[in-house]
C-alpha cells in the first residue's frame, strides 16, 4: 500500500473509520483526527486546521451522499505526515464543488494537500497534512 506522501505504510501504519454519512458523526472523525496527529506530535494549530479541513471534506462529501450511506475514513501515518481519506456513496449524477469553490481553498490553505477523485457511484477527499519542522 502506498500513500500520498510516497512512502510505504504497514497496516499498524493505518486505522479505517466507518459512520453514518450523517453530520451528527463528523465529531467521532474530527476526534480521531486529532487523536493521529497528536501522535505525530503536530502543533496544537495544525491539530485544528487538520480538524476543520477534515470537518470540511466531510461536508462536501455529506451533501452528495446516497440516502443511508456510510462514510468510510482511512487515516495512514508515516512518521511526519498524516493522510485523511474520506470517501462516501453518492447519487447519480452527483458532483464536487470545483476546485475554484471557498470550500477547496479551506482545504488547500488548512492542509499540505487535497485532492478529489470520483469513480462510478464513489467520491473520494484525500488531505495530507505534514508536520513543520522544529518537533
Amino acid at each position: 500500500m502506498t500513500q500520498l506522501t510516497g512512502q510505504a505504510a504497514t497496516d499498524d501504519d493505518v486505522v479505517h473509520l466507518t459512520v453514518p454519512a450523517d453530520g451528527g458523526y463528523l465529531g467521532v472523525l474530527r476526534t480521531a483526527t486529532a487523536g493521529l496527529a497528536a501522535r505525530l506530535q503536530f502543533a496544537l494549530d495544525e491539530i485544528e486546521d487538520l480538524r476543520i479541513a477534515v470537518d470540511e471534506a466531510c461536508a462536501m462529501l455529506l451533501a452528495i451522499a446516497t440516502r443511508d450511506a456510510e462514510l468510510e475514513c482511512r487515516f495512514a501515518v508515516t512518521e511526519d505526515a498524516l493522510t485523511v481519506e474520506v470517501t462516501v456513496p453518492t447519487v447519480r449524477g452527483a458532483t464536487l464543488p470545483a476546485e475554484s469553490s471557498f470550500a477547496w481553498k479551506v482545504l488547500t490553505a488548512l492542509t499540505t494537500s487535497a485532492s478529489a477523485t470520483s469513480a462510478g457511484d464513489r467520491a473520494t477527499i484525500a488531505l495530507l497534512t505534514r508536520r513543520s519542522g522544529g518537533y
